[in-house]
């Protein structure tokens, strides 16, 4: 089967064929989280939307380099250029050392990406593990006369840049324009024009974080280390680019113009951005008090949360709507998706028992080609999930005698199922193998036979109250030709 992949590229506006570079190997870099506090649930959106693009060109049979750093210095409140450092005031607060702050939420972050059931990037740089990178970059920005020091401090000349190339082309955004909408240098300011931003920061006395440079002791700017980490691993020009929406205008932009600067060539051919998240319809934040992270969100300790939800449950819910579109978290909403995907692990695992014959009435080979074109489609993975609740409807319809299919239907069916629900989606089913599991297999089969024995003297009343008894605490009895079938409906 020919698979023709496109993608939404954020640079050109338009979607368009994925051709790589070098045929058959990809590049792919993601900005990382900043490791001074507990990951959000913006991050995760992206990460878990990364993962799934990963997953699915490794499934397509592509070589893919996955590189998503850490930034673990060099990014200051509000994400100016001047201002606290974010792991230097968190130290303080927390009367630790910055790398001890780096060490906790990098654990963390782990942690949470491994609940998710994310693959690991293939390498996972740090900024700090790559200052001699960063200043040796700096260096030949200087040296093609698009930068200036001042006072140990090195600027972005972003003026004398736009000259040569379009500064605000990923945002599809005026130089004139970006002006404006900035403030007014005052007279302490050391930039010669007000979209100019640090390369390399002069460091305080009292500054923890701090390395040599040609400038004297200071630290990275924040843009810096994409630049230098991702040209470094995967070429002065690469593949994809991606990140949360939130990176665009100010993050993605200048790196652009750092490595076209640096390497005078466009350094990715196409940039992917995931959107926001909103709570009923409002924009997650802190000030807006709705902003939870994924522990509460597992737990349901949080005033909007009517109950925890499991990861796997989170994660599909997830996969429900498209990357670039926004998510809507919703007790109503995760509800249904804690059903949905419920619904679609007991398809998958009542597969095992179904029986074929002669004949399929059903078109499995169309069902495959659907999931296909769903991801081949810019990774449309909310259409991907309607053709595995179609594939989950046709196991439920032969189970129940009212389709049938061929054993080479049932095959492919199986593969096509496990491929996108595992491998693609990343999916895996969280019912473990403990002894309490073991108890309630046992329970149930004491019951159904207890219940047989019932329906045997012809007492249909005490069968049926039995069924709808177990029915209100979530687990279904279906009655089929081969006896009756039990699973619990999440």
């Amino acid at each position: 089967m020919q698979h023709q992949l496109s993608l939404y590229n954020t640079l050109s506006r338009t979607k368009e064929k994925f051709e790589p570079i070098n045929p058959g190997i990809i590049g792919l870099y993601v900005c990382g989280p900043t490791v001074y506090s507990d990951v959000h649930l913006g991050n995760c959106r992206t990460f878990i939307s990364f993962d799934l693009i990963y997953r699915y060109l490794l499934h397509l049979g592509f070589k893919v380099r996955y590189v998503r750093n850490i930034t673990d210095a060099g990014h200051l409140e509000g994400d100016r250029d001047e201002g606290d450092d974010k792991f230097a005031k968190k130290a303080k607060i927390e009367q630790l050392e910055p790398m001890e702050i780096v060490q906790k939420y990098t654990l963390g972050f782990h942690e949470v990406m491994t609940v998710f059931n994310t693959l690991p990037p293939s390498i996972e740089p740090t900024a700090t593990g790559h200052i001699c990178e960063q200043i040796e970059m700096i260096k030949r920005i200087i040296a093609n006369d698009f930068a200036y020091e001042v006072n140990g401090t090195v600027y972005f000349n972003v003026e004398k840049y736009n000259e040569k190339f379009p500064y605000g082309q990923l945002t599809n955004r005026q130089l004139e324009d970006l002006i404006s909408n900035t403030r007014e240098l005052d007279g302490q300011d050391e930039k010669r024009g007000r979209l100019d931003f640090a390369l390399w920061i002069n460091a305080k006395a009292e500054t923890l974080m701090k390395w040599p440079s040609p400038w004297g002791w200071g630290f990275p700017g924040w843009h810096i280390e994409c630049s230098a980490m991702s040209s470094k691993y995967l070429g002065d020009t690469f593949d994809i680019h991606g990140g949360g929406m939130d990176l665009q205008a100010t993050h993605h932009t200048n790196e652009i113009a750092q490595s076209q600067a640096c390497n005078h060539t466009a350094p990715v051919k196409y940039w992917m951005h995931t959107n926001m998240l909103t709570v009923n319809g409002v924009r997650m934040s802190k000030t807006a008090g709705n902003g939870f992270l994924p522990g509460e969100l597992f737990t349901g300790n949080h005033p909007l949360l009517e109950k925890g939800y499991s990861p796997m449950a989170v994660k599909f819910f997830m996969m429900q709507t498209h990357y670039r579109s926004t998510l809507d978290f919703s007790n109503e909403a995760l509800q249904a998706s804690e059903k949905g995907y419920a619904r679609l692990m007991n398809a998958i695992k009542t597969m095992d028992s179904l029986k074929t014959s002669n004949t399929s009435t059903s078109n499995i080979s169309e069902l495959k080609k659907n999931c296909y074109e769903a991801m081949n489609d810019d990774f449309n993975s909310p259409i991907l999930v309607a053709n595995l609740f179609e594939g989950a409807r046709i196991i439920n319809s032969v189970n129940d005698g009212k389709e049938s299919i061929t054993a080479d239907d049932l095959n492919t069916l199986k593969i096509l199922m496990h491929t996108f629900t595992f491998d693609v989606l990343g999916l895996k089913s969280e019912h473990s193998n403990t002894t309490t599991d073991k108890a309630l297999q046992g329970v149930m089969e004491i019951i159904l036979d207890i219940r047989k024995d019932i329906k045997a003297k012809k007492e249909f009343e005490a069968s049926d109250k039995l069924r709808d008894n177990l029915n209100k605490i979530h687990i279904t009895i279906k009655d089929t030709k081969d006896g009756a079938t039990w699973s619990i409906q999440e």
